[in-house]
């Protein structure tokens, strides 16, 4: 029993990386998912539990056994000036454009949630409300009480989905056929459903915030076995969240004539199905969901461009301020401006992070078979075939991610 009180004890940077994924696009993806395709692919979000496990292990290993964040090991990845240049280019614009277009999904997300049990209140008064605690929080510069925040969000979120699942009586049986046995429905919209399951669990900017956050905790190679136990845990109760949210839609709208089309709606959907209770749930985690998302995300660009850059990582350096003030300033603004549904965003954000996946993806796998900085804590045979056949479907997310890009970008800029 003091080997599991003290494995509960280390969580931390593991927590970080769920409570940054299990965001508004999570929710909304998972709530779209089971409304429209019942239990069919629980599968998705499985291969995308594990998909994420594999890599955010090589990250958090990365940063204990290296002392380096993700950042720094693709800067210092290359000798020759060029490839190092393209390298930095790379990195800054994929977070820059990717964390931007989550931030304002984060904050808009959030803000649905609490518009669904206040709404009389505008979203556009909610967003920037909750850009300002966020922003709060940040400037604290306090790594281990934005550590606790997140941690306690998580938290929350696995009391809230869990239990909405749990009351709305799911088919047990056909939960497990939809795990097990992958099947996807003959139609576009379930093969991008499958897309969106995937490119919201699997976020490159997390990389990089694993990388850095595990440094905050510790400090010798040894270490690194804490640092995967945290992963495993964290990333599996992440995993858990996003398949309790499919169950809830599939058990309460499947197969009827409700459409559900955000996280948002079905907060109030199920209010007359369950009780006034359960509109509440759903909203505080939908809020928590958003809220602890807008935390991470910007932290995440400010470690993972701090090391691109060979600035100094630390959370009261005023470039790493400026980095995460920035990103969250745009989120802000783009929440108060509300001429975008928070759907559309999130949809943008997921494309844009789901085509950058890859190439970050194979950095990471170059940087853990690096014999001289890894040492003996390199990938071993078993974890770079399972790296491989992750970064080959993600290549195929790509490529269909890239064609939703475009789409998404032509629609917004109209």
């Amino acid at each position: 029993m003091s080997k599991l009180t003290e494995r509960f004890k280390n969580i931390g940077p593991g927590a970080l990386v769920a409570a940054a994924f299990i965001g508004p696009g999570t929710v909304t993806t998972a709530t779209v998912s089971g409304a429209s395709f019942g239990y069919t692919l629980l599968w998705a979000m499985l291969f995308s539990t594990l998909a994420t496990m594999t890599f955010q292990e090589m990250s958090a290993r990365l940063g204990v056994v290296s002392r380096q964040g993700l950042g720094e090991a693709l800067r210092n990845q290359f000798s020759n000036p060029i490839a190092k240049f393209f390298a930095i280019v790379l990195v800054v614009s994929a977070i820059f454009i990717g964390n931007s277009a989550y931030e304002t999904g984060n904050i808009m997300g959030g803000a649905l949630g609490l518009k669904s049990v206040f709404p009389t209140i505008s979203s556009q008064i909610w967003g920037p409300l909750l850009g300002i605690v966020a922003f709060i929080m940040l400037w604290s510069g306090s790594y281990k009480r934005i550590e606790k925040v997140l941690v306690t969000l998580v938290i929350i979120m696995s009391i809230t989905f869990f239990v909405t699942a749990v009351v709305t009586l799911p088919d047990v049986g056909a939960i497990l056929r939809g795990l097990f046995i992958p099947t996807v429905p003959n139609t576009d919209r379930a093969w991008l459903t499958v897309v969106g399951l995937i490119g919201t669990t699997v976020v490159p900017y997390n990389l990089f915030l694993h990388a850095s956050a595990v440094q905050e905790k510790w400090s010798k190679p040894e270490q690194a076995k804490e640092a995967r136990m945290d992963t495993i845990i964290s990333i599996t109760l992440g995993g858990f969240i996003s398949m309790a949210i499919i169950v809830t839609a599939s058990a309460a709208f499947y197969g009827t004539a409700t459409e559900i089309k955000d996280a948002g709606q079905m907060a109030v959907q199920l209010e007359p199905l369950l009780g006034s209770w359960a509109k509440w749930f759903f909203a505080i985690g939908l809020f928590s969901a958003g809220f602890s998302s807008a935390i991470a995300a910007p932290l995440a660009a400010a470690y993972a461009m701090s090391g691109a850059l060979g600035w100094k990582k630390d959370l009261k350096d005023i470039k790493f301020k400026v980095v995460w003030m920035f990103i969250l300033a745009i989120g802000i603004l783009l929440s108060a401006l509300g001429k975008k549904s928070p759907i559309e965003v999130i949809l943008f954000a997921q494309a844009a992070n789901a085509i950058i996946l890859p190439i970050i993806a194979i950095f990471l796998y170059f940087a853990l078979n690096n014999k001289e900085k890894m040492g003996e804590y390199k990938n071993n045979l078993a974890t770079n075939v399972l790296s491989i056949a992750v970064i080959l479907v993600t290549i195929l997310i790509s490529y269909r991610s890239l064609l939703l890009f475009i789409e998404k970008v032509s629609s917004m800029m109209k």
